[in-house]
C-alpha cells in the first residue's frame, strides 16, 4: 500500500469512528485534529486513535494499553496483528470500559 492509498483509507476510518459515535447514544466527546482522534469521556478518561503513516498502521491507545492495526485488504478493515479482532470491535470494547456502560460502534 502506497502513502496515498494508506492515507485515504485512514482518513475514511477515522471519518467513520466519528460517525460511529454520534450514533452510538453514549456521551463520548471526540476532537480530531491533525490526524489524531481524542476521544473523550465523562470521567475524563481519553482513547487516542491516530494514523501512522510510515508503518501503514492506526494505531488507539486506551487504559488497556497501546494497540497497533494493520489493514486487512481481503476483508477491508483494520485488525490486531496478534489475534485478528477488528478495530470497530476493539474500540467498543475499550469505550464501553472508559465509559462504565455498554458502547457499540459499527462502520
Amino acid at each position: 500500500m502506497n502513502e496515498s492509498e494508506f492515507d485515504h483509507l485512514a482518513e475514511n476510518t477515522m471519518t467513520a469512528i466519528e460517525d460511529a459515535i454520534e450514533d452510538c447514544g453514549v456521551d463520548i466527546d471526540y476532537d480530531n485534529a491533525g490526524g489524531i482522534l481524542t476521544l473523550e469521556f465523562e470521567n475524563g478518561s481519553q482513547i487516542i486513535v491516530n494514523k501512522q503513516a510510515p508503518l501503514t498502521q492506526i494505531w488507539v491507545a486506551a487504559r488497556s494499553g497501546g494497540f497497533h492495526f494493520d489493514y486487512d485488504p481481503c476483508e477491508k478493515c483494520w485488525k490486531l496483528p496478534s489475534n485478528g479482532e477488528e478495530l470497530f470491535s476493539c474500540l467498543s470494547r475499550y469505550c464501553s470500559e472508559q465509559a462504565g456502560e455498554s458502547v457499540q460502534l459499527s462502520v
